[in-house]
């Protein structure tokens, strides 16, 4: 979301996905349209004008796994086709019912991401949590999307109060209970800003705080901006962790 415009070509895209490789990323994600809140949505095939090209490329460039970040089953596929192996739904296979089809005749990865329409400061939201991802699993089992395919993210910063997002970062052992590899994104949020009184490209040591304990909870993936200052700070962490 806080990068969104500043690479306005596919060259200038995929020289940035490139770098992140060669920072140390494990996987790159690419999106065409902005979900963060309040977002304008975008057609499909704008998002995929700006996208496939972008897929396309770095698929053709490297070994590192691409994820397209859509919703839309039409732009998944697309980008499945042209060389992505992974599907980043912040929908979680519920807004596009076409979805989970396309992820599973792709036998591609699918990250499973919670959201919600509106926030409810007052909702319980590990229930929440729990009834979507059902849901979600549901349609993956119906579609034919193999277990080891998938992973869940309880989509910090979507649909969630400041209360909520944190009540997530302190019970993520929590959600390991689900029995899935979970994926976290904290990176440049507001609720940092909140906390810190910063802008979005001045949250680099709060997500770096956030994402160092979430992975000392388990979490085995972190979506980050920044790539090269989290594998400098996690293998700090982990070398301390492994002396003891």
């Amino acid at each position: 979301f806080s990068d969104g415009g500043c690479y306005p070509t596919a060259e200038a895209a995929v020289a940035a996905g490139l770098r992140l490789i060669a920072e140390g990323a494990d996987i790159v994600d690419v999106g065409g349209e902005s979900t963060r809140p309040g977002y304008t949505p975008v057609a499909a095939e704008e998002e995929l004008a700006r996208a496939l090209p972008v897929v396309e490329a770095l698929a053709g460039a490297t070994d590192t796994p691409v994820s397209i970040d859509s919703y839309k089953a039409r732009v998944a596929e697309a980008a499945l086709k042209a060389g992505a192996r992974m599907v980043n739904d912040v929908w979680g296979l519920q807004r596009d019912p076409d979805m989970a089809r396309v992820v599973a005749a792709y036998e591609a990865a699918v990250i499973i991401m919670h959201n919600r329409d509106t926030v409810d400061p007052a909702l319980d939201i590990f229930d929440d949590l729990r009834l979507f991802f059902e849901r979600s699993l549901e349609r993956a089992a119906a579609a034919g999307i193999r277990k080891d395919r998938i992973v869940l993210d309880p989509g910090v910063g979507f649909g969630k109060s400041f209360k909520q997002n944190l009540s997530i970062l302190a019970r993520l052992d929590e959600l390991h209970e689900l029995g899935f590899p979970i994926l976290l994104g904290t990176s440049r949020k507001s609720f940092i800003g909140r906390l810190t009184d910063s802008g979005p490209r001045e949250r680099l040591p709060g997500t770096i705080a956030a994402n160092t304990l979430a992975v000392a909870a388990g979490v085995e993936i972190i979506r980050v901006h920044d790539v090269a200052a989290h594998v400098q700070a996690l293998r700090v962490a982990e070398a301390i962790r492994g002396a003891n």
